[in-house]
């Protein structure tokens, strides 16, 4: 049986994810951000304004999920919604922009962890590889 496990891309990428994403929330826990979040808050700093279908789309993710991660990091004081017509604009707060830096850094920490244990070259090729074939796939979906 786990001959066939290893040969099955469902079951080696979710192996595969939860072992980078113990790895990430190592990382980011100094901050008290997931790293979900992290990705979203980066993403609104690029974007400012962004609608949530939009941050729904860029992050890959439900929209449900993004309203919570939104709501979540409202909490925190983190980010601001503002609505305008019928869209909702999700915008940093002052509090939101300073983590920018602590954000980047675990991002940093994170790469040098796993880049160290697979080799830099490795980690960028398999990075590119997977990020191709995540592209691939969603094309028929």
């Amino acid at each position: 049986m786990e001959q066939y496990f290893c040969q099955c891309l469902y079951f080696t990428a979710n192996h595969l994810a939860r072992l980078m994403n113990k790895m990430a929330e190592e990382e980011f826990a100094q901050i008290g951000l997931s790293p979900n979040y992290a990705f979203l808050l980066m993403t609104v700093m690029d974007r400012p304004g962004i609608t949530q279908s939009e941050l729904s789309n860029a992050l890959h993710i439900a929209p449900s999920t993004t309203t919570r991660f939104v709501e979540k990091l409202e909490v925190k004081k983190l980010v601001e919604r503002k609505n305008e017509g019928k869209l909702t604009l999700v915008f940093l707060t002052e509090k939101g922009v300073n983590l920018q830096e602590e954000i980047k850094e675990c991002w940093k920490n994170l790469y040098e962890r796993y880049s160290g244990i697979l080799g830099e070259d490795a980690a960028k090729q398999f990075t590119s590889q997977t990020h191709g074939i995540a592209t691939e796939l969603e094309k028929h979906k």
